[in-house]
């Protein structure tokens, strides 16, 4: 390694995969997930970094933001961040602009502990050895076969003591077979696994507090987005009238959203996703902002681009393994972490970064752009 390594290139690649069944949640379906993939290059070595969202983003990194950190010091990675942020202030940082300054953060991030030679847990720091997870899918799509041979595939097979499936179906308009499915999630799962629900923002605010009333038998434990993540007065009363811990964050794309969140008292866990709210610097800080309020974080799916940054957070719930992004991050890399038990050990084979290899030839046929 050189002194001061420079980031010489960015690359980046889009890549879409079609979903192995139809998925939806309360308020949206899809047949396809899009990976947009950075690649930070520094001599011989390259880090990795993605979002998960419009392939649009590929354009970002292009042209707002490689002339910005191009040539930059590859060790001063919140600089490189701060830069990306002050480069898209007028275009509209939310949304898509800020997968893109997420996805160039997480890959400088595995570029410099490739630099160092360091697992990325060893250069941030370890707060713990393993990384809890949860098994997360259950979409209102699956029928239920489906939804039942995958419960059972993580909590028997892979033994992952909490699993979390979808409900408020259709805005909310199927309060009956959202009931009808958690009592056959818990059947599946037995009495001792952790049962989650995520309606999506489906529901209204006395709706979900009704719909909790009614699967309250049930020992639901997380009780995801009753009502939209924007309405914070709305998650505040439901939190006040609910026993599932009350939870949202995955749509902050700043730490701004996610400050404002944790501090209303509207959640009793924060959700943040580091591949929107502006990569692993930003999502750190906002575990650090979490942890000043006594609140717990827990990482919103791509459990690969969360599973060393959360290790290196104290005040971790858990982390999300959800069912579409692990299926792309086992397809398009090698070295992808094992959650039986219901936790994963990142670095502790000693490789350097996130410890993923890109299989070029494996991808190419799911390129988009």
């Amino acid at each position: 390694m050189t002194e001061d390594p420079a980031i010489d290139t960015l690359r980046v690649s889009v890549f879409t995969v079609p979903t192995d069944a139809p998925e939806a949640d309360g308020t949206i379906a899809w047949d396809a997930t899009t990976m947009v993939l950075v690649e930070a290059v520094s001599g011989t070595t390259t880090g990795l970094g993605w979002t998960y969202g419009a392939a649009a983003a590929n354009q970002v990194v292009k042209h707002q933001l490689a002339p910005i950190v191009v040539g930059r010091c590859a060790m001063d990675v919140p600089g490189s961040n701060e830069a990306m942020h002050r480069a898209v202030r007028n275009i509209g940082a939310p949304g898509f602009v800020a997968g893109a300054v997420s996805a160039v953060d997480i890959a400088l991030w595995d570029l410099k502990a490739r630099l160092l030679d360091l697992p990325l847990v060893r250069l941030l720091g370890a707060a713990r050895a393993e990384v809890p997870v949860y098994g997360s899918g259950g979409f209102t799509t699956y029928d239920t076969a489906t939804m039942e041979r995958q419960l059972d595939g993580w909590v028997h097979k892979q033994r992952i003591p909490r699993v979390k499936i979808k409900i408020g179906e259709s805005w909310g308009s199927r309060e009956a077979r959202d009931l009808v499915r958690i009592s056959q999630a818990r059947t599946v799962v037995g009495a001792d696994c952790e049962l989650y629900v995520d309606a999506n923002g489906g529901y209204t605010r006395k709706q979900a507090i009704r719909v909790a009333a009614a699967f309250a038998d049930q020992d639901v434990r997380w009780f995801e987005e009753p009502v939209s993540s924007d309405d914070l007065p709305g998650l505040r009363q439901i939190r006040d009238a609910v026993l599932p811990d009350v939870t949202a964050g995955e749509y902050g794309y700043d730490l701004p959203y996610l400050t404002r969140m944790a501090a209303s008292g509207a959640v009793d866990c924060l959700q943040a996703d580091a591949t929107r709210c502006g990569g692993i610097t930003v999502w750190l800080r906002a575990a650090a902002v979490a942890e000043g309020l006594g609140l717990h974080l827990s990482g919103h799916c791509a459990p690969h681009v969360h599973a060393h940054a959360a290790a290196a957070v104290p005040n971790l719930r858990h982390l999300e393994w959800f069912h579409d992004h692990v299926r792309i991050e086992e397809l398009l890399f090698d070295g992808t972490l094992d959650p039986t038990g219901g936790s994963i050990a990142p670095g502790h084979d000693g490789a350097p970064g996130h410890g993923l290899t890109f299989v070029e030839e494996r991808a190419e046929p799911y390129r988009t752009g």
